[in-house]
């Protein structure tokens, strides 16, 4: 029950007021007591001793609406410590305020220029507003540029976080105005991304999203053939604990750009865990809502599906360092079956099913995702590597994302085409011999190590086994009409490289080369 407190409760009606409380509480509902007190303006020690005597006898007992003033009082006699006090909130209205973003639990809008308030779906958002204050705190302590809420305000039937952000604009809607700034967007998009997954969280402070992804699985493994299920759910499970951060809701409202600095909001959806998390629900807010009505992103993000469609590409070819289509296609597939999952335990638990619209929307997200279980066999992948059918037709697509390895790691010319050439040599000769008269696939791995800088490649297929550094040399000194055709690959390979070695492991063979840059 709810009693009012107004005025003043001092010495002279300190008696008269508690009893009044009593009488209410005696006539009215015992489990739970709320004192209003939107309308007490003062209150002394005598005043205090009432609430102390009313809090023994109804220890679950809140003061709601608290002025600043009396608050104060509350606080420094530590009855704030011995029982919830909850101060009164400033009432802001969003009527005809631009909404500039958009979350999984809230909307922004601009209130004024300086300022922004999230609404939180959530009518009872206390807990909500205090734990994104918190994490956003964290994040600015671990180095991640953000907004951290100043008021928390009434908006109608909900709660606010009213933020400081001045003359801020989101990415959305840069991209939605200024299509011609997609790449600068790319480029501080994927840059802040990378910041994210750079930062190591110490352990415990997140939730690990591997755990909400297996519930994601879980749910929507019933709703798939039983092989299909048990794929999925034994895929996420091997993903590994890993304690770097994650946002959870990473999109192009989320990000803002103010006076030159790039902000990320929305902090109440941070965890931790495997980047693949991470790209599902991307993938999810540039495409796979809106596969089927590319209207959903317009209203969402405010740009057409096409720009959503090509960001997102141009994103993951940033963040993953390659313009191989091979290797953005192997990670987009995966993220693909994260974000599928999602959608489809989503839609069907808000009723989907029951609607023709959102029950074509699942079944063609369960086609889809039906379809890359069937050829995916891990969701983790390696940025370094790249698998591709070992035809000479893809020879060059392979040097490519060699050199762009190469010129990451500021590769000098010299040493760049002597790589080039081993491993062209190395490549035609398994996508000649390694399958024939058959076809198959190679794996290519491009690492860097340090002191000395030394570019390592590896070569793996499951051909037939073959060691090539087995065969002599051939001698280079015989004239033109002794000498065989053929042979000189591999020796080239060798003279080229600081050192090549070769295994067959675990049916693979596995030829790696060597090469040192200072």
């Amino acid at each position: 029950m709810t009693i009012k407190l107004n005025g003043r409760i001092d010495s002279n009606n300190a008696s008269a007021v508690e009893q009044s409380v009593l009488k209410q509480i005696e006539q009215g509902d015992k489990t739970s007591l709320v004192l209003d007190a939107a309308e007490l303006e003062y209150i002394s020690s005598a005043g205090l001793r009432v609430l102390l005597r009313i809090r023994k006898t109804n220890p679950a007992m809140r003061i709601v609406n608290v002025s600043p003033e009396v608050y104060e009082i509350l606080d420094m006699t530590g009855f704030t410590e011995m029982m919830t006090v909850e101060k009164a909130y400033r009432v802001v209205s969003i009527e005809g305020c631009e909404e500039i973003g958009r979350g999984a639990n809230g909307k922004l809008y601009r209130i004024d220029q300086d300022n922004v308030v999230k609404v939180y779906k959530n009518a009872d958002a206390l807990q909500d507003i205090q734990h994104e204050r918190e994490m956003a705190k964290m994040a600015l302590i671990l180095g991640i540029p953000t907004a951290i809420s100043y008021d928390v305000v009434k908006v109608g039937d909900s709660y606010g976080s009213v933020f400081e952000l001045l003359n801020a604009r989101s990415f959305a809607k840069i991209l939605a105005r200024e299509p011609e700034k997609m790449d600068w967007c790319v480029k501080e998009f994927v840059g802040m991304l990378k910041k994210i997954h750079g930062t190591l969280v110490p352990a415990g402070k997140l939730p690990d999203m591997k755990e909400t992804a297996l519930n994601w699985a879980n749910f929507t493994k019933d709703y798939l053939p039983e092989e299909a299920g048990e794929k999925l759910l034994a895929m996420i499970r091997e993903v590994p604990h890993d304690d770097h951060m994650i946002h959870g809701d990473y999109h192009t409202r989320n990000l803002e750009l103010q006076n030159d600095e790039v902000l990320l909001i929305d902090m109440d959806t941070l965890a931790v865990g495997h980047p693949i998390f991470e790209l599902g629900s991307m993938y999810n807010s540039f495409i796979g809502f809106s596969e089927r009505d590319h209207e959903v992103i317009k209203k969402f993000q405010g740009f057409d599906y096409e720009i959503g469609a090509t960001f997102f590409h141009k994103a993951l070819a940033a963040y993953l360092g390659t313009s191989s289509e091979t290797k953005i296609r192997e990670v987009e597939n995966k993220a693909r079956i994260v974000g599928y999952t999602r959608l489809i335990r989503r839609t069907i638990r808000r009723y989907g099913l029951e609607d023709p619209e959102r029950r074509a929307d699942v079944e063609h997200w369960k086609a889809s995702l039906l379809e890359l279980l069937a050829e995916t066999d891990t969701l983790l992948f390696n940025a370094n590597e790249l698998e591709l059918d070992a035809v000479p037709e893809n020879l060059q697509e392979l040097q490519s994302f060699v050199e762009e390895h190469l010129e990451a790691a500021d590769c000098p010319a010299r040493a760049e085409m002597q790589i080039g050439v081993a491993v062209e040599e190395i490549f035609v000769n398994i996508a000649s011999y390694a399958y024939a008269p058959e076809t198959g696939k190679t794996k290519i791995r491009v690492e860097v190590s340090e002191e000395p800088v030394t570019v390592t490649i590896t070569f793996l297929d499951h051909g037939v086994p073959y060691d090539p550094l087995a065969k002599a040399d051939p001698n280079t000194k015989l004239p033109a009409e002794k000498r065989q055709i053929g042979g000189l690959g591999v020796f080239l390979t060798k003279k080229l490289m600081d050192d090549v070695s070769y295994e067959y492991r675990g049916g693979q063979n596995i030829l790696t080369l060597k090469k040192k840059l200072g």
